[in-house]
């Protein structure tokens, strides 16, 4: 089985920027991606960027979040990092780590809020 732990999540002004961590543990050789969601109260929980770990590490965003996100990759450290810029107050939500293996498994979610 794996785990995910996600962290970094704060408190922000707009404009601002955090890194978030989600680091994977157990077995994650079979993996084939890693990926961010976010929801905000009363939404549904929407794509935010994606990167495979498998092969070469391409990555896919939200039209929303592109230009403002990186999505990175440590395979040494079995860790994918959002690094978030230019945040803006629709950026308010939990983000979800998600694996993508034979199965799917989420992480237990970090509170990112971006104040005026």
């Amino acid at each position: 089985q794996v785990q995910l732990v996600e962290s970094g999540g704060g408190l922000v002004q707009a404009g601002g920027s955090l890194r978030l961590s989600c680091a994977a543990s157990g077995n994650t050789f079979s993996g084939i991606s890693m990926g961010w969601y976010r929801q905000a109260p009363g939404k549904q929980r929407d794509f935010v960027a994606r990167i495979d770990t498998a092969t070469g590490g391409g990555t896919r965003y939200a039209v929303s979040v592109k230009g403002r996100f990186t999505i990175s990759r440590d395979n040494a450290k079995n860790t994918v990092y959002l690094q978030m810029s230019s945040l803006q107050l629709d950026d308010t939500a939990v983000y979800y780590c998600q694996w993508i293996g034979p199965y799917t498994i989420w992480g237990q979610g970090t509170q990112v809020t971006v104040s005026s």
